[in-house]
């Protein structure tokens, strides 16, 4: 079952978990640039053949470097790493026509968002 806060909201995921991602933004600077282009797509999701097919590299090569990345961001798994990247996206893309820079599309890092139902299954206008 969901905790939910006094204001009836779900409890920060962080907090309950103990997991904050945030310290392994702040590490991003002890990433070679490889291991940042690594890390951008591991944040799409792609999985280890995929990612060696697009870097045009081999698949080992690509296992040490997501386990160099998750050891170097204090992460304990590549999941956690992709969470990063995620939140690090602008950080780490240099692409100026990516859409997920700031100003693009609602100006949300993520592009336009869906609106979400309330607790009464509406959705807000």
């Amino acid at each position: 079952m969901t905790r939910r806060s006094e204001a009836g909201d779900t409890a920060c995921s962080y907090r309950r978990t103990g997991h904050d991602p945030e310290p392994g933004v702040r590490r991003l600077g002890a990433l070679t640039e490889r291991e940042r282009e690594v890390l951008l797509l591991l944040g799409t999701g792609l999985g280890n053949r995929e990612l060696s097919r697009e870097l045009g590299i081999a698949e080992r090569t690509i296992k040490a470097h997501i386990a160099s990345i998750v050891a170097k961001l204090g992460q304990q798994t590549r999941t956690q790493a992709a969470v990063v990247s995620a939140l690090a996206h602008d950080s780490l893309c240099t692409d100026p026509s990516c859409s997920r820079h700031p100003g693009r599309h609602d100006g949300s890092p993520w592009g336009v968002l869906p609106q979400q139902p309330d607790h009464a299954g509406t959705v807000a206008a």
